[in-house]
């Protein structure tokens, strides 16, 4: 009698995440058209600053559904100034992840700019997932 080892569990990528990524993808591409502060010297870099994004707004997400879930009054006040310092330290972290790993090649502007791609990306996302009627469950963020 042969037995047949266990699969391998392999992480599967949700098709909603790539679709994302897709969505980001084309709004980077259209800030490197229109803002002159907003540079990917190729289209595989913008892919790449995409999939760079999308991994740090889901820390971010994750790390705000943390945040969030504080019950006591103490704590939500100290979980209310964590959001504040996430959400405005996150974009410190974005500007420098995509100088680290893209250097010259890839700018997105300033605090401000990078500011508004993310909004932007985040807008453009919570789009598309609702026209394709993605479940809200995993369209956090």
């Amino acid at each position: 009698m042969t037995t047949t080892p266990p699969a391998r569990s392999v992480p599967r990528i949700a098709p909603a995440d790539i679709v994302d990524i897709f969505v980001y993808v084309v709004v980077i591409n259209l800030a490197v058209e229109y803002l002159p502060m907003i540079i990917t010297e190729t289209f595989t870099l913008s892919l790449l600053t995409a999939v760079l994004l999308k991994i740090v707004l889901e820390g971010v997400v994750w790390a705000k559904n943390r945040v969030k879930a504080a019950t006591t009054p103490r704590a939500r006040i100290a979980a209310g100034f964590l959001l504040w310092l996430l959400a405005f330290g996150s974009k410190f972290v974005v500007l420098e992840l995509v100088a680290l790993f893209f250097a010259d090649q890839v700018k997105l502007g300033g605090f401000f700019a990078v500011t508004g791609l993310v909004i932007t990306l985040l807008l453009a996302r919570a789009g598309v997932r609702r026209l394709l009627g993605v479940p809200a469950a995993s369209a956090v963020g």
